[in-house]
């Protein structure tokens, strides 16, 4: 069995992207999109996706239906050179997800057919594979409604092999935010919400309040805040650093890009500061084309933006496997 970096549990789908709409969505009236880009959607894929176009060796374990969307999902993550082979198929009828996602403003809708996400259990997961990497990550804590009942056991497991681990929980579409998953954050070492979710966690609309009770079971606490800077607290230690500013074409997964940028420079044993700015670039990088994967699949272009930044930011000679 090949020795992974990262072992990523989680969902996959494609994204339908629907560009330059009215400013008023109407309903029963037919309205016309001037752009359509369909690209590798889902957290835990474009995850993953981007995470080995930055150069670390991953492994993906999931579940998708016998159709196109998850053929297609499939064969660009195997691109990226991403094993897929402990990706399941499911028996039944239901087939891959698919989200819509609808640029609006500032902002965007996002419209989501969950398929085969829900269907994914623990029963599915080889943890002899898992145990093969050094380092677990699982995205769309809330969207795994077979698996959430034994994510607690998974995390558990991966820190029991000696594995480190990583979480960004996303959104929670039922805006319930359980605390079940407090219970989870204390076998994450690295847990990477956005502003938003973070307060949501910790039930409090004060930021710093979020860090100060997240920090208390996480590890390390990583908070992305979009063009803002992000925040980075560990123990008592917290730092935080602005993105780089570019050109934004769409911040569908710029998150995601983010969490695989801090990923790769901590399996490369970098220090968090440096983390925390190559998470910055990578999310930065990913806005500059359509969807969340499509910037990275472009390794040379991706290497050169790299490069650029960090040494234009001073920052000394990049350790990068890319």
């Amino acid at each position: 069995m090949p020795k992974l970096d990262v072992c990523v549990v989680g969902e996959i789908n494609l994204d339908l992207i629907l560009y330059g709409l009215p400013k008023e969505l109407v309903l029963d009236r037919e309205l016309l999109a001037n752009g359509l880009a369909l690209t590798l959607g889902s957290s835990s894929a474009i995850f993953a996706h981007n995470l080995a176009m930055l150069g670390t060796k991953v492994g993906f374990i999931s579940k998708t239906g016998g159709d196109p969307l998850g053929k297609i999902a499939l064969e660009r993550l195997a691109a990226a050179g991403v094993d897929v082979s402990h990706v399941k198929q499911t028996p039944g009828r239901t087939p891959t997800g698919l989200t819509v996602a609808i640029p609006y403003q500032q902002h965007r809708y996002i419209l989501t057919f969950p398929g085969t996400m829900f269907e994914m259990q623990h029963s599915d997961i080889d943890m002899a594979y898992v145990r093969s990497a050094r380092h677990l990550h699982v995205s769309s804590f809330f969207l795994h409604r077979a698996l959430r009942p034994r994510i607690l056991d998974l995390f558990r497991q991966a820190k029991t092999a000696g594995l480190s681990t990583s979480l960004d929980t996303n959104d929670d579409p039922e805006n319930k935010w359980d605390r079940d998953l407090l219970e989870v954050l204390k076998y994450v070492d690295i847990f990477l919400p956005n502003d938003r979710e973070a307060k949501k966690i910790a039930h409090t609309d004060d930021l710093s309040q979020a860090i100060n009770v997240l920090a208390g079971l996480a590890k390390v606490v990583v908070v992305k805040r979009g063009s803002a800077a992000a925040i980075c607290r560990s123990g008592q230690e917290q730092c935080s650093l602005v993105p780089p500013i570019v050109k934004t074409v769409d911040d569908v997964g710029a998150g995601d890009s983010f969490d695989a940028g801090f990923i790769h420079q901590q399996m490369l044993g970098a220090k968090l500061e440096d983390c925390l700015a190559f998470a910055n670039l990578a999310g930065a990088y990913s806005t500059t084309k359509e969807g969340g994967t499509e910037a990275f699949r472009d390794r040379s272009a991706l290497t050169s933006f790299m490069r650029q930044q960090w040494s234009a930011a001073g920052r000394g000679a990049l350790p990068f496997k890319g």
